[in-house]
């Protein structure tokens, strides 16, 4: 069984940055699986923040995160990453790494064919 473990996450000012990294253990081994980042702030639906496949030479952003947020991952750690910067009051979100088996990924839609999910962490922006 695949497992997705977050961290990272805390509380941050407007203007400052975090990296949140997903610890991936199990299943067929992390480089078996597209990686991506969700968030889910009070209130709203869970939406898409950024994946990255396999070889890492593909990856997608929201528009509301692009030019300030960089996936990344680093398949012989285990680990993938999510550094944050300059960020806003409204990127506070419980923040979920997730995840799909390679053969469901397309260029298209990255992350459109997720199973496994974190138990995600806490990301506050506030001054």
């Amino acid at each position: 069984q695949l497992q997705l473990v977050e961290s990272g996450g805390g509380l941050v000012q407007p203007g400052g940055s975090l990296r949140l990294s997903c610890a991936i253990s199990g299943g067929f081994g992390s480089d078996y699986y597209t990686i991506g980042w969700f968030r889910q702030a009070p209130g709203k639906e869970r939406e898409g923040v950024s994946c990255i496949n396999i070889n890492s030479n593909v990856v997608s952003y929201a528009d509301s995160v692009k030019g300030r947020f960089t996936i990344s991952r680093d398949n012989a750690k285990n680990t993938a990453y999510l550094q944050m910067n300059n960020l806003k009051p409204e990127d506070t979100a419980v923040y979920y790494c997730a995840a799909e088996d390679w053969v469901f990924t397309t260029t298209a839609d990255l992350c459109g064919h997720v199973a496994y999910w974190g138990q995600g962490t806490q990301v506050t922006v506030a001054s």
